[in-house]
């Protein structure tokens, strides 16, 4: 049989870490389901259009990150997911297929969808929810929207599980891969530990020194930082007498803390977990290019020159 789409997958993948229980890996769950649906070896070995991963494995992927989106399945730890009591009481209602119009149902999948996802690509995913299909480009580009959006969740789930002087040292990395404070020997210096007056990082604004950041690094779970977290961290700029600060979480900001720091004398930038992720992934910091693939279009001046 064809390697099935990954909406497909879905309800199989779910039944067994129902079965399961407890924790499974992805490769194991490949394993397994290639067998129960039948996969032949010439099945498994068809790939992507870029050779590098097999289609199957990546539909298995992909079906997991979306039950994990609607709150049916959890992440363990690294490559290892088991079943929630949403994904347990989904299974007792013996549907006869998990799409994505089932998954709509739940409130935390349909605010990924609206944040993660243009409507084009929304369109793309099968008669389970729209019949139309996005253009090549459209596709292309959602591809690479959703790979990013999956490497920026799994870098937030490093830095929150690193030790908080290497999450210091990573937002150090980062201010100068963004162009602040020239060479790394002296453009900058971790302050942290006990006694820190809420100071984490110190950085050269610019090359020459002429000025200086105060960076307060918070490596957080899943809580949102409040407003009175922020406001230690405008009382130790007072206490340094300094104007401009940035305060960098790997989680969020209430809105009450956000629009505290529009209402004091000094300037302080805050950074969620999502923005930060993003910031790495486009400075590269704790990333690496694995393909790339070049978009062309139709030189139009090559062709005017042969009229």
């Amino acid at each position: 049989m064809a390697v099935p789409d990954f909406q497909s997958i879905m309800l199989p993948l779910l039944k067994f870490a129902g079965v399961r229980k407890g924790e499974l890996s992805v490769g194991e769950a490949y394993q397994v389901l290639s067998e129960r649906l039948g996969l032949t070896d010439d099945d498994l070995r068809e790939t992507l259009p870029s050779g590098i991963q097999g289609a199957f494995a990546n539909r298995v992927g992909w079906a997991v990150s979306y039950l994990k989106k609607a709150g049916l399945l959890e992440s363990s730890r690294r490559g290892f997911f088991r079943i929630t009591p949403r994904g347990e009481e989904l299974l007792d209602r013996k549907l006869g297929a998990i799409n994505i119009k089932v998954l709509e149902q739940y409130s935390e999948f349909k605010e990924f969808r609206r944040r993660k996802e243009p409507s084009a690509v929304r369109k793309g995913e099968g008669s389970a929810t729209d019949a139309a299909a996005p253009t090549p480009s459209e596709a292309l580009e959602s591809a690479y929207e959703n790979l990013r959006d999956e490497l920026a969740d799994e870098l937030l789930a490093k830095l929150k599980n690193a030790p908080p002087a290497f999450f210091e040292r990573t937002v150090l990395d980062l201010l100068l891969k963004m162009g602040y404070g020239g060479l790394r020997a002296d453009a900058g210096k971790r302050v942290g530990g006990s006694g820190d007056g809420g100071v984490d990082v110190v950085i050269n604004e610019d090359k020459l020194g002429l000025d200086v950041l105060y960076v307060q690094a918070k490596r957080w779970g899943d809580n949102p930082v409040g407003r009175p977290e922020v406001m230690q961290f405008a009382g130790a700029l007072q206490a340094q007498k300094a104007a401009k600060g940035v305060f960098i979480t790997t989680s969020r900001f209430t809105d009450d803390a956000r629009k505290y720091v529009t209402q004091i004398g000094s300037k302080i930038v805050l950074i969620g977990g999502e923005q930060l992720a993003n910031l790495m992934i486009d400075h590269d910091v704790g990333v690496a290019t694995v393909s790339s693939y070049p978009v062309k279009r139709i030189d139009t001046d090559y062709f005017d020159e042969g009229v």
